[in-house]
């Protein structure tokens, strides 16, 4: 007769215990390690593709393997390439063999997890690749990421793979940080959207649909707290309290986890003098007691290793973290150990129990143990689908924010006979990707001149010049690039940041980039390179001033992976456009706005500083009742936090408001303040607006924030068009942590703000009563 465990008509957890009680304590502890990188789990010689000697070994080191990150990634770190890698055709293949090899191999033949990256898309060959999160952010749109990133779960699993890493939770306090492009934006409530929506893309809307063969577990990194680093240092202090913590950067981590997450990354960095990985405030009070996760925790790639720092060995910095709720491990030592940790009483069998009974318990929900095989075929039908293309391309479109338009420049409807091109990043493909971006074949992605050239009007002439670099301080390519400017009747100026990573870099043992004297490329942004100073690198000001000199229009477009200083392109150039990096499709999107086949509705989800001294610059800071200005520079940003221009113009109006008081008794007992907005598209094309709505507090028993984000919604008008959106705001969106850290809704007086931007003209005032 079958074990109990085997059997698919009984209940998951009747099965998880039936599992655990056969398990011996090294079976237990191979459960709780992901300990290898994936592509070294296989060697290619021409076609043929075998498992190496070390993967047969880290299964006998664990009697099985909890999970294995990585099979499938392809980057500079991994040095796996499109010679040397898991062609997309074979990917079934080789995840079954691992299968296979782990089932015939151990005593009871518990399948192993696959984990993979998906921070902008699924790291490996051929697969769709997405605008990175800060430009997601800016499309204001979670619906449209939904579906991206349903079709990313799709072609993870066709691969044989089941775990979704992605970066969700980091908000955008600390521009300086090198991360920043992972991020959402500065503010908890556009994060929380974008997660939930994250979420529903890559599981679903129920754990059932994990086993249907499309969909994978989400695991949602970090938690919490890197984007307001100090100093914006990689991995920094986050010195804030548990009001900060809980008002800024928890909320898109309850959002994700009620969306129904089955796993959450800890973060590298430390809150207030305690790490994250041993934060059992963090791991075990507020995400399993008040939240009721019952998913994994996941740790960030040799972070428990760092604990030595404190607990003063490998054995007990795997105790630390085993207590304090990290479930499993990635690429650690530490854990390796655990069996002899657990021998020296240095943590309980129960510790370890709790955290294998998760390990299982996911594989269940995934139906591994009933069908640990991937149909072979599918990923050659799934990966890199046409729908998945027409998706990316949409977002890159709507992830575009024009800040800057004098005269209608654009679009440029009569066409220039002569265009000049000009910049770093006009035709470099790998500048609009972002970090951790997988090789992309020739011919599959387009640069924004090559977008220019296949959509120019019959008849123009376009004239490239590359100018500058992004970091070198070398001036030879200027006088080219006048000359370009001089000969053409405006002139197309694409400037910015750069997170490619090249085949020669340097790399720590967790993938981040490893900078210094030595290191000659291009880089200003991605993990491991943070600025002090956030103006555009190298020559490429005096390329702007320089081309402004000539007398040509110029319009500048900003590919970048942080919000740069843009003073000096603002003062000098016609019209500015900013994409945070686009992916593949963001030449094509960039040459359609224009040319104005397609019109602008992106906002930026991050504020834009006029210079680094000024930070931080969010948006959402405390409300002190007055100014606090600076005697050198204005204290306002450059743009403000969800602004954008459109090449139609917008009005937004109260229409409807049901009641003007509510008490705070009936909100926290479910009434809702219903808002109705009437919004108009009054110019002469059709286009699409975020509407945000914000609010103001006064007379709480707290400091409030000068506003805060309650609502949003995107439209679509035509010209003469116009439409009602209708807000609710309840507990959700009116309660605080008050004195008391109770999360209740307190009396105030609100103001409420509707419009284009955080800048948005008063809509309405609502007391809130005893």
């Amino acid at each position: 007769m079958d074990a109990v465990y085997k059997n698919a008509e009984l209940p998951i957890e009747q099965r998880v215990e039936d599992l655990l009680a056969r398990m011996t304590l090294k079976e237990k502890i191979g459960q709780l390690n992901q300990h290898m990188y994936g592509w070294d789990a296989y060697k290619r010689t021409g076609d043929d593709i075998e498992l190496t000697e070390l993967f047969k070994q880290q299964v006998q080191l664990g009697d099985g393997m909890g999970a294995l990150y990585g099979l499938f990634r392809a980057d500079p770190w991994s040095a796996v390439t499109h010679d040397n890698g898991i062609p997309t055709a074979q990917s079934g293949k080789v995840a079954n063999a691992i299968q296979r090899y782990v089932r015939e191999h151990t005593r009871l033949g518990i399948p192993v997890l696959l984990s993979e990256e998906c921070p902008h898309g699924h790291q490996a060959l051929d697969s769709t690749l997405l605008p990175v999160n800060l430009a997601v952010g800016s499309t204001w749109n979670p619906a449209l990421a939904e579906r991206a990133y349903s079709y990313v779960a799709s072609e993870i699993r066709s691969r044989g793979a089941h775990l979704g890493l992605v970066s969700a939770l980091d908000i955008l306090q600390e521009p300086r940080w090198g991360r920043t492009e992972e991020c959402y934006g500065e503010d908890p409530f556009l994060a929380s959207r974008f997660t939930e929506a994250v979420v529903r893309g890559l599981q679903g809307n129920d754990v059932k649909e994990l086993r249907s063969g499309h969909k994978v577990a989400a695991v949602l990194k970090h938690l919490c707290a890197q984007g307001a680093a100090q100093g914006g240092h990689n991995a920094g202090p986050a010195n804030i309290g548990e009001r900060e913590l809980r008002e800024i950067h928890l909320p898109a981590a309850l959002a994700g986890i009620k969306a129904g997450a089955l796993g959450v990354m800890a973060a590298y960095n430390e809150i207030d003098g305690v790490p994250c990985h041993a934060n059992s405030w963090l791991l075990q009070r507020v995400l399993r007691e008040e939240w009721e996760f019952e998913g994994i925790v996941m740790a960030d790639g040799c972070a428990i290793d760092r604990l030595t720092s404190i607990a003063g060995s490998l054995e007990g910095a795997a105790a630390l973290a085993l207590q304090s709720g990290v479930d499993l491990s990635l690429w650690d030592q530490s854990f390796t150990k655990l069996e002899a940790t657990v021998e020296q009483g240095l943590v309980a069998i129960e510790d370890v129990d709790r955290a294998v009974r998760r390990v299982l318990k996911l594989k269940f929900e995934l139906g591994l143990f009933d069908k640990p095989l991937v149909d072979e075929t599918l990923a050659a039908t799934t990966v890199g689908a046409d729908q998945a293309k027409a998706v990316n391309v949409q977002l890159a479109r709507e992830s575009v924010v024009l800040l800057k338009n004098n005269n209608s420049i654009l679009p440029l409807h009569a066409a220039p006979r002569r265009i000049a091109v000009i910049g770093p990043n006009a035709d470099h493909v790998y500048n609009q990707l972002g970090d951790y971006t997988s090789i992309q074949r020739p011919g599959t992605c387009t640069t924004v001149l090559q977008g220019l050239q296949q959509l120019a009007p019959e008849g123009s002439e376009i004239i490239y010049a590359r100018g500058c670099g992004i970091r070198d301080m070398q001036d030879e390519g200027l006088a080219e690039a006048i000359e370009a400017a001089k000969a053409a009747e405006v002139a197309i100026v694409v400037i910015g940041g750069s997170s490619a990573r090249d085949f020669g870099d340097q790399f720590d043992s967790n993938g981040a980039i490893i900078m210094g004297g030595h290191h000659t490329g291009e880089m200003d942004c991605g993990e491991g390179v943070d600025l002090a100073n956030l103006q555009l690198g190298g020559m490429q000001e005096k390329l702007v001033e320089q081309l402004a000199a000539t007398g040509t229009p110029l319009v500048a477009v900003v590919i970048q992976g942080r919000p740069h200083v843009l003073e000096v392109v603002e003062r000098y150039c016609e019209a500015v456009l900013c994409a945070f990096y686009p992916g593949p499709e963001g030449g094509t999107a960039l040459a359609e706005i224009v040319y104005g086949h397609v019109n602008p509705s992106g906002k930026l989800s991050v504020s834009m500083p006029r210079s680094s001294s000024q930070l931080p610059v969010y948006y959402n800071q405390k409300n002190q009742g007055r100014r606090r200005p600076y005697v050198d520079m204005s204290e306002q940003p450059l743009y403000p936090f969800g602004y954008g221009l459109s090449y139609t113009k917008f009005s937004c109006a109260l229409e409807d408001l049901l009641e003007s008081t509510l008490s705070a008794e009936a909100l926290e007992n479910g009434a809702k303040l219903i808002v109705s907005v009437k919004v108009v598209n009054e110019g002469q094309c059709a286009g699409a607006e975020a509407v945000q709505l914000y609010i103001q507090a006064q007379g709480s028993p707290i400091t409030r924030r000068t506003r805060e984000l309650k609502g949003f919604a995107k439209v679509e008008l035509q010209p003469g068009e116009q439409t009602t959106i209708q807000f609710e705001l309840g507990k959700n969106e009116l309660a605080i942590w008050n004195r008391e850290m109770e999360y209740k809704v307190e009396p105030c007086e609100l103001t409420l703000f509707a419009g284009g931007s955080s800048l948005a003209p008063e809509l309405c005032r609502i007391t809130i009563k005893r």
